[in-house]
């Protein structure tokens, strides 16, 4: 049975080279991987008879429990070396991007196309010859490189309302205690920078996407209940991977906080305009940032709500649970 590395292209011919498709943690084989687990997502292609899919896919499995139990003792040592490697790394890679110095050839299989007119755009289509079938060598880039990487904590320390995370943090064998009275702790915070959020529903989420933090270490009150996550313990890259809210799969990016997106308090512009002015006369140096801001950027310079807002959001009165992260990194030392 022949087989292939999914094929990485659309609209277009795979004999120019294809990259590795990215696993992440939402996929199966990205999922397996946090745990230092062999993923094998089995694809077979529509167009092949289904006859021939399904056994093509039975004598995968079948190889793969064969490699699998012949390798036991070696795959089980492998795994040991990897576990051990993650909880000894002060930081872990949260993305990736193609390392573009390196790549592999493979032999792959495939048929001559060409580019025709279609018969119902009358744009160019693809069209694939199915009797010219070739052999050929491909361009693979499957080498992959940290593009964002974080210092891993001591341990995350997540508020007990967020009860959707802590169950599953549960149902993922993560451990974690609790806390046993109300405990002020200095803790690194994160603040929702920036993010973008997919226009379309994906998986029944509206998902977030290039989320950027700004970070302040403070002191927190944590109440009696609240849980504390280890980061030294077997799921070490669940934890971080799903609490990092940069990640791709973080629990923020798949919707799990959008409550701290909405701003619930605002200001009336005529009330907060004579407020405003005593700030500014009675702090100097937010005088300073505000008019070296406008001098810099000329459409804040020239939207007076945008001013307003932006003193708002300097002042006292703003509301602090605005695009605060609720989960707070527990930094050693």
């Amino acid at each position: 049975w022949d087989i292939t590395p999914y094929v990485n292209v659309f609209n277009r011919t795979p004999e120019s080279g294809f990259s590795q498709f990215m696993d992440h943690p939402r996929y199966s084989t990205g999922y397996t991987t946090l745990f230092n687990t062999i993923g094998m997502m089995v694809e077979t292609h529509m167009l092949k008879p289904y006859e021939m899919r399904v056994k093509g896919t039975y004598e995968l499995m079948k190889s793969m429990i064969e490699i699998t139990d012949h390798h036991a003792k070696n795959i089980l040592e492998l795994r040991e070396a990897q576990t051990q490697e993650v909880l000894n790394s002060k930081t872990l890679p949260l993305d990736w991007e193609i390392d573009t110095t390196q790549s592999s050839t493979i032999s792959f299989k495939g048929y001559e196309a060409d580019y025709i007119k279609s018969d119902v755009t009358n744009a160019e289509r693809l069209k694939y010859d199915k009797n010219n079938p070739f052999e050929k060598p491909v361009v693979y880039s499957n080498y992959y490189t940290p593009k964002l990487e974080v210092e891993v904590p001591e341990a995350y320390i997540i508020p007990q309302q967020w009860y959707g995370v802590i169950e599953l943090m549960k149902l993922n064998a993560i451990n974690y205690q609790t806390l046993k009275k109300d405990t002020t702790l200095t803790v690194e915070s994160y603040k929702i920078d920036t993010y973008e959020t997919r226009r379309s529903p994906y998986e029944g989420h509206y998902q977030h996407y290039n989320t950027t933090v700004k970070s302040t270490t403070k002191d927190v009150t944590f109440r009696q209940g609240d849980i504390v996550v280890n980061t030294a313990q077997f799921g070490k890259r669940y934890i971080v991977e799903t609490l990092e809210p940069q990640a791709p799969d973080s629990f923020f990016n798949w919707n799990f906080f959008d409550t701290i997106l909405q701003q619930k308090e605002g200001f009336s512009p005529y009330v907060w305009e004579d407020i405003a002015a005593r700030l500014l006369k009675l702090d100097p140096k937010l005088q300073i940032k505000f008019n070296v801001k406008k001098s810099y950027d000329p459409d804040f310079a020239n939207n007076w709500f945008a001013q307003l807002d932006w003193l708002h959001k300097q002042s006292p009165y703003y509301e602090e649970a605005h695009m605060q992260y609720p989960v707070y990194r527990l930094i050693s030392g």
